[in-house]
């Protein structure tokens, strides 16, 4: 990624106080943020890529409702709604006098459409399985929407906060791919493909007056010393997701950052390909997972900075249960387990996107494969190349990806069109009980079930989980320390 040396200027004001000139600066209102990830597309409800929700979701676009950085689901579109008693029926009381940034109205026939086009035959949405649960959306009146669903989801207004559940219009939905339109405290400016994207401020927004910030700029980095030379020079104001964990005591040291060190939900994987041999066969899945050391992983490519996990699982939630020690490294029986599976010294390709968790994790894996007698490749791709190759094509042995969003388990459900190529009915099912559970502590059982049979048919080679680097200048206030969704509301956030 291009990279601008100029620093951004900074907006001063005078004011006069009785007779006496006196200069006093003004609070700030520019912020540069730097991201590892650039998107291919600029529309959450069509592409999977984790940074479009990061940069746009709550600040451009909004959903019926939002998440806290506790996790707690608040309105936003939606200010209010009633559930009935058996749990089906939602109904929607629409926030009143909001606009879209290109002047249109907004009112309950835009979450009609974005909800039937999320939930058509023919819909791209990357998740659209969170819409599988609803069978009705209904509209009383202009200010009301009733949605009813076929069966319990615990997760359904969680879900609806999430930028795949984005309230976009029809009369702008065709330009959202590049230059999107939403109702959030931010409106989209300008994007320069390879380098930067611009925010400003929405004057119309119903809370504009709370919003300090007027422009907002992303600098896209994936390199980690470029990205730690972005920060050194002070050309960046902060830097959630920083790519060099192997700095982060240098910046700790130094009284221009704060340093924080949060959680997200972010497993890291080995994924494998399900649907092709010789990851198709159980017994080749499990020797992988015993040849990798996480260990040797987390200090090799994170520095330490990074939780172990042996399951698809977040080690902060309420029901993760610790599966690390179900293949202990063991590089000779690895070695025989291949050899009795008839693979020993095949070659395998790990294609891995341009983030440096990913590509430092593939070397390191090819190292240990190497020990236990497989041949590794390790062959570094674009993002978009990644998205189309591998996400949607399934072109791959094996890829390391983080996999970001909240809730997530449901992907193993998804089905052999799904990139992991996993396709278990017994599982399906189990998310379905997990899914329609309404007792917390029933679904916390049903989700270690989950864990440990993911984790017994080793799937995937699971990694650790992603944790959140932040880099911020000492005068920025109000980013979030940990990540419990994929987006960072940028209403709150303040410069001194």
């Amino acid at each position: 990624m291009s990279l601008l040396s100029t620093t951004l200027s900074r907006v001063t004001l005078s004011v006069l106080l009785g007779s006496t000139l006196c200069a006093a600066p003004a609070l700030a209102t520019d912020l540069v943020i730097g991201l590892q990830q650039e998107p291919t597309s600029l529309d959450p409800t069509a592409d999977a890529t984790a940074s479009i929700d990061g940069m746009l979701a709550a600040n451009v676009y909004e959903s019926l409702t939002t998440v806290t950085e506790s996790g707690e689901v608040e309105p936003a579109l939606a200010e209010s709604w009633d559930i009935s008693e058996d749990g089906l029926t939602y109904t929607f009381k629409l926030r009143k006098g909001v606009k879209y940034h290109d002047g249109t109205d907004f009112d309950s026939a835009d979450v009609i459409f974005a909800f039937n086009r999320a939930m058509a035959e023919d819909s791209t949405n990357p998740s659209k399985s969170i819409f599988k649960p609803i069978d009705t959306v209904e509209a009383p009146d202009a200010n009301t929407v009733v949605i009813t669903l076929k069966n319990k989801d615990a997760f359904f207004l969680f879900n609806l906060a999430q930028g795949d559940a984005s309230i976009i219009a029809e009369e702008s939905v065709d330009l959202n791919n590049a230059t999107p339109v939403g109702t959030g405290p931010f409106k989209f400016d300008s994007w320069t493909r390879g380098d930067r994207l611009t925010l400003t401020k929405n004057e119309d927004w119903h809370d504009a007056d709370s919003v300090q910030l007027d422009r907002v700029e992303f600098r896209f980095i994936s390199d980690a010393a470029a990205a730690s030379a972005a920060m050194m020079a002070e050309e960046i104001d902060a830097f959630p997701g920083f790519p060099a964990p192997e700095m982060m005591p240098q910046f700790e040291a130094d009284p221009r950052f704060n340093v924080e060190i949060g959680s997200t939900e972010g497993e890291v994987i080995l994924a494998m390909n399900n649907s092709k041999p010789p990851f198709d066969n159980i017994e080749v899945r499990r020797a992988i997972s015993t040849a990798i050391n996480r260990d040797e992983i987390i200090d090799g490519a994170m520095y330490g900075q990074a939780v172990p996990i042996g399951s698809f699982y977040p080690p902060h939630g309420p029901a993760y249960e610790d599966l690390t020690g179900l293949y202990p490294h063991d590089a000779e029986k690895a070695k025989a387990m291949f050899t009795e599976a008839g693979v020993e010294g095949t070659e395998m390709t790990i294609r891995v996107p341009p983030f440096p968790y990913a590509t430092r994790s593939a070397e390191i894996i090819q190292a240990e494969l190497a020990d236990a007698g497989i041949n590794a490749k390790v062959e570094n791709v674009e993002w978009g190349f990644w998205i189309d190759e591998v996400y949607k094509k399934k072109n791959y042995d094996m890829t390391i990806i983080a996999h970001t969003s909240p809730n997530d388990m449901g992907n193993f459900a998804k089905g052999p069109d799904y990139f992991y190529g996993y396709d278990d009915p017994e599982f399906t099912k189990l998310w379905d009980d997990i899914q329609t559970e309404a007792d917390t502590d029933k679904r916390n059982a049903l989700l270690k079930q989950g864990q440990e049979y993911l984790a017994d048919q080793a799937v995937h080679g699971f990694l650790f989980q992603l944790p959140r680097l932040s880099v911020i200048r000492t005068n920025v206030d109000g980013f979030w320390k940990s990540a419990p969704v994929l987006f960072q509301p940028l209403a709150g956030v303040t410069v001194n």
